[in-house]
């Protein structure tokens, strides 16, 4: 099995290493699994995106508001990006 054809799954291991998944099914159990959690993922990426604006877009918002924002901006956009290069 050569490592193109493993799929990236969408987390991790506790000590934060890359899972993959060997299958030649598509629509396994798990393979299943990881295409919902990658579908909440980008979904959640998108309302990130929308809290993020949101905050920019008050000029009251305070520090915390933007740093808050910016934190869970860069927590979703890893998934993504995680999602992206598999």
């Amino acid at each position: 099995m050569t490592a193109s054809s493993l799929r990236l799954l969408p987390w991790t291991t506790p000590e934060g290493n890359p899972c993959y998944l060997s299958t030649d099914d598509g629509d396994s159990l798990l393979s299943r699994l990881a295409d919902d959690i990658e579908a909440a993922q980008v979904e959640s990426g998108e309302q990130v995106l929308a809290g993020a604006r949101a905050v920019l877009g008050d000029r009251r918002a305070g520090e915390r508001a933007v740093r808050f924002a910016l934190v869970r901006t860069t927590e979703a956009l890893q998934d993504v990006l995680r999602i992206a290069v598999s």
